[in-house]
């Protein structure tokens, strides 16, 4: 496929525009606050009994733990088959069975559905991502790589909004839609991202380009992991990879962790109220769409490894911050210069290419 084609990036922008309303609507958003809500304070597990609060902290490591494991092992499955599509779309609709599964998660007995299902949406989306950034050097030249993954971002963030606002109505005003029961709009709100991201996903799905499978030869299995030892054997005479690896996975940890923890953090160490928080939320996503912009802008200009300085000092500053944050106007503000962290336009996105 030739590369730089207007419409074949902006297909695969689209994908981070029906993808990213997963990270934001639910994982970020509501689900957090509606999981702390529904279940009971204290659960019992294995004789024993667990804050809901750590279940679904321990749910969230559980999934990228299940991530780090397959995904380089259907990564050189990918590479040797030439189905890149094909992982994309299957992780895809993994997402979206656990999304629209959410639906089911009404009450503190069905809390077990309401866990397995948020960790099959994760799984989805992380799962997915892996393979949507895989298709960013077959698409783009080098010299547009910053740009063409900015503007990815800044689908993302755009779209995610739009829907999270849709969702925030239906929440907050649940008498327009002649709506009664007190889980029905969250739940609504967990469809409506499965169906955002399905269907906005079959732009992607059409403009990419198609797989040219090579017929295997021996157990896909295998030679996944072979390849996946082919590349081992690269990767640990250079001393620069392994390094930017090891920081990434640090990097990533951190991010992730933050992420999915922060809503609960602030509803119930910050006293948050839903409305405070989703709206909290929507403003900061809206703050870091220039965010997206501007540092593909500072990487042109000086470089991605000065972007990345500059953004992870930010960062660790934006820690700091946090773990001295003890009132409301405090988080808005780190919250706020946060937004701008998840703008790492290139380096980072490329390093998870299969």
């Amino acid at each position: 496929m030739q590369l730089n084609q207007p419409k074949t990036i902006n297909g695969w922008a689209f994908y981070d525009w029906a993808n990213s309303a997963y990270y934001l609507v639910i994982s970020t958003a509501i689900f957090p606050i509606y999981f702390s809500k529904i279940t009971h304070p204290e659960i019992p597990l294995l004789g024993g009994t667990i804050t809901n609060t750590a279940l679904y902290s321990f749910s969230v490591a559980a999934v990228y733990i299940i991530i780090a494991a397959l995904s380089p092992l259907l990564s050189g499955i990918a590479d040797f088959t030439g189905r890149r599509l094909y992982f994309l779309k299957s992780f895809t609709f993994t997402g979206v069975i656990g999304c629209v599964s959410l639906f089911f998660f009404h009450s503190p007995e069905t809390m077990w559905i309401g866990t397995a299902a948020f960790m099959l949406g994760t799984i989805g989306a992380a799962g997915g991502l892996v393979f949507y950034d895989s298709f960013l050097p077959l698409i783009a030249s080098e010299d547009k790589f910053d740009q063409v993954s900015a503007k990815g971002y800044s689908y993302g963030y755009i779209g995610s909004v739009l829907l999270l606002i849709i969702c925030l109505l239906v929440i907050q005003k649940p008498e327009w839609f002649n709506i009664s029961s007190a889980t029905l709009p969250s739940r609504l709100s967990f469809v409506m991202v499965g169906l955002w991201w399905l269907g906005f996903a079959q732009i992607t799905f059409k403009r990419l380009p198609p797989d040219s499978p090579m017929p295997p030869t021996e157990n896909l299995l295998a030679r996944g992991w072979n390849e996946l030892m082919s590349v081992w054997q690269i990767i640990r005479q250079d001393q620069d990879t392994k390094k930017f690896l090891a920081s990434y996975f640090f990097y990533i940890a951190g991010v992730h962790t933050v992420i999915y923890l922060a809503s609960i953090f602030a509803a119930s160490e910050l006293g948050f109220q839903d409305f405070e928080l989703i709206l909290t939320i929507l403003l900061l996503q809206l703050i870091a769409i220039p965010g997206a912009l501007s540092f593909a802008r500072l990487s042109k200009l000086k470089g991605n490894k000065f972007s990345l300085l500059v953004q992870l000092c930010i960062w660790v500053l934006i820690c700091l911050g946090a773990f001295l944050t003890t009132k409301k106007w405090e988080f808005f503000v780190i919250g706020g210069n946060g937004a701008w962290r998840h703008t790492i336009p290139f380096a980072f996105d490329l390093c998870q290419t299969p």
